[in-house]
């Protein structure tokens, strides 16, 4: 924890950001277990959690991304290129996302098959995007 002092202001983004990308993943699987299980009010308690969440998550990376985007004489060409191009190719996944957490979110949604089905690929989706987040762009962000 001491060694937080001395972290820099991309690391500690990093460091939350991944934290919070692990309360995706549990939230999600706690979703999918619950509804398994039958028990759709855990269900859909965890998936409000999750719609708070994510939409923390992406609200915060965004506003930090732009900054990132404008500060471009503090930030490296690639690492530029990296930002422009995560938020240029995540837009479209990100609307699907948000839109999907609203709708089954509200109090008179019905978690049947046909959501099950449609959380199952978008939590795939999310996996492979959180996957290419950590990989290609923290590392880049994850520098003094």
């Amino acid at each position: 924890m001491f060694f937080s002092f001395f972290l820099s202001k991309n690391q500690k983004l990093v460091k939350k950001w991944k934290s919070e990308h692990e309360q995706i993943v549990k939230l999600a699987t706690k979703v999918i277990t619950s509804y398994s299980d039958g028990n759709l009010d855990k269900a859909k308690g965890a998936l409000v959690e999750l719609r708070l969440v994510t939409l923390n998550h992406l609200m915060t990376e965004d506003i930090e991304f732009f900054k990132l985007l404008k500060e471009n004489k503090k930030t490296d060409k690639e690492t530029q290129k990296f930002v422009k191009e995560f938020k240029e190719t995540f837009y479209d996944t990100k609307s699907v996302l948000m839109r999907f957490l609203k709708e089954h979110t509200s109090s008179d949604a019905v978690l049947d098959d046909k959501f099950f089905e449609s959380f199952n690929g978008l939590v795939g989706v999310l996996g492979e995007r959180i996957a290419f987040e950590e990989k290609n762009l923290y590392n880049k962000l994850d520098i003094k």
